[in-house]
């Protein structure tokens, strides 16, 4: 499935969160807005003929040190297949340095919960309504978040 055509069915229900759609090398990517990304996201998942019914990974991003890069410092990227139709997209969003927070998918996929927490743990994006939101690979004393571009 093309990016536009997922583009044209999430425009049509729910209109100006897509804010890019792109199409790499045959696979779809859309950018939303992140304030929507439970909404969008329970629309992929359950609407008859998108059906992403799998988060294959979450990932987090430091666009800090990209050269040339002036937009918000984090992103997350959503990566979801479709078990029944056969497809996969790619779902990214942009956080802010001061306030890196977007919510939870929890209650989407169950796997999002640990997911979310590594990327809590490691680059400090806080994942709003999550049920347990703690470190998950360091310890609970330790100071920073080691995956993010400033730490020492």
């Amino acid at each position: 499935m093309e990016a536009t055509e997922i583009f044209e069915q999430l425009n049509q229900s729910l209109p100006g969160t897509v804010r890019n759609v792109l199409d790499r090398f045959g696979q779809a990517e859309l950018e939303i807005d992140p304030v929507r990304t439970v909404e969008v996201l329970r629309f992929l998942q359950q609407t008859p003929g998108l059906e992403f019914n799998m988060l294959v990974d979450l990932v987090s991003l430091d666009y800090s040190t990209f050269p040339g890069w002036t937009g918000p410092r984090f992103g997350l990227l959503y990566l979801l297949k479709s078990l029944t139709q056969g497809h996969r997209l790619q779902v990214k969003t942009y956080l802010s340095a001061e306030n890196p927070q977007a919510p939870s998918v929890t209650s989407l996929w169950a796997n999002a919960n640990h997911l979310e927490r590594e990327s809590f743990d490691q680059m400090g994006i806080r994942f709003t309504g999550h049920p347990n939101l703690k470190r998950l690979l360091n310890h609970h004393e330790f100071v920073g978040h080691p995956l993010r571009k400033d730490y020492p």
